[in-house]
């Protein structure tokens, strides 16, 4: 298997510049692999074989924006997604509009995210979903709905009860590692949450992150060539996302930039040698 994966890695590397680039490859992708579900390598640096298709329309849920094939994640991310939207029904909304997961064999995106790549992350709007119906077309026009003011300090007037309760069923999952919102959100909910707190440790402020919350489950168990990010820090993460908040009302002026500092390098785009050598086999398989 090694050698195979091997002669296969060469000759992709014989090809042209451009179709070295992992996201060429794996964006080019249609259909999960014919593998067993696995997670390969680290969110922001893998792939991912037998990822199962979010069905587009569920009792609960629709995924959006159906032309970028990005609703595709491992079994339990699918579930985990199945058990916030139908929570979310029972307690009064329609039930949850998602938005990119991975691709199909996960990797590096044609555009847009750095992570999202072994199956394992998934955004949700933070939209309040009143229909399930929609068309694929307006699945891909309809817009979500910002909840921030003040450069994301605070909440604005359309966050509600329910989105708190969106993000905390999603945290309150074990199988969630992180779940990375705007910081003011973080903020409003500490101050609003009267009931175990423990939860809000797994969400995490974090740039943008104010249409929707990004949901990231941890390596489900056996995994072996999956890397989980590190815990969060101990306590409940509110005196973290407090100084977020001041930094944002009172920003600290930037240190003078030094004339003779060498100007900054573009971020080298990931090619298939840089991914572990299983990506070969998930991208070969049928």
């Amino acid at each position: 298997m090694i050698r195979i994966a091997t002669l296969a890695l060469t000759l992709m590397l014989a090809l042209p510049a451009q179709a070295q680039l992992a996201k060429t490859q794996f964006g080019a992708a249609r259909a999960g692999s014919a593998q067993s579900p696995e997670p390969i390598g680290s969110y922001a640096k893998g792939c991912a074989a037998g990822l199962v298709q979010l069905p587009e329309t569920g009792d609960s849920w629709q995924a959006m924006r159906l032309s970028r094939n990005r609703n595709w994640g491992h079994p339990e991310l699918v579930d985990l997604v199945r058990d916030v939207a139908r929570h979310m029904n029972r307690i009064g909304w329609a039930g949850i509009y998602v938005g990119d997961m991975s691709q199909p064999r996960g990797g590096p995106m044609l555009s847009g995210h750095r992570s999202h790549q072994i199956g394992l992350d998934a955004d949700i709007w933070l939209y309040p979903t009143t229909r399930m119906n929609l068309s694929r077309g307006e699945r891909e026009n309809i817009s979500a709905i910002s909840m921030r003011r003040a450069g994301g300090a605070f909440v604005n007037a359309n966050w509600s009860r329910g989105q708190h309760e969106l993000v905390k069923k999603a945290a309150q999952d074990p199988r969630t590692a992180r779940i990375f919102i705007f910081p003011g959100a973080k903020v409003e909910m500490c101050k609003t949450e009267t009931g175990d707190r423990s939860w809000l440790r797994k969400v995490r402020p974090w740039y943008g992150h104010h249409y929707h919350m990004h949901v990231r489950m941890s390596c489900p168990r056996g995994a072996r060539g999956c890397v989980d990010q590190a815990a969060p820090p101990p306590g409940d993460g509110c005196g973290e996302a407090q100084e977020w908040v001041n930094n944002i009302l009172n920003p600290q002026p930037a240190p003078p930039r030094d004339p003779n500092a060498p100007a900054p390098q573009p971020r080298r785009e990931l090619q298939l040698a840089d991914l572990p050598t299983q990506c070969v086999s998930v991208l070969s398989s049928r």
